[in-house]
């Protein structure tokens, strides 16, 4: 378990985080750094509050996003 964040609560559903976004500062392609954890029951993703981290292929930039 992530020390950012709480997967005990039973009914947050794990979910996808987009594999790319937009860097707000260049314009350019952020990838996904996080990868999804794998709860007790096998499901694999996010949930909402989990910090996820984005690194921009052009200007290097790092975004870390709280999930929603």
């Amino acid at each position: 378990m992530d020390e950012y964040s709480d997967h005990d609560a039973a009914d947050d559903v794990p979910f996808e985080a987009p594999e790319t976004i937009v860097c707000v500062d260049c314009g350019g392609v952020c990838h996904l750094l996080t990868r999804p954890y794998e709860d007790e029951s096998g499901r694999v993703g996010f949930v909402p509050g989990d910090i996820v981290a984005y690194r921009c292929s052009d200007c290097l930039d790092r975004w870390d996003i709280e999930l929603e």
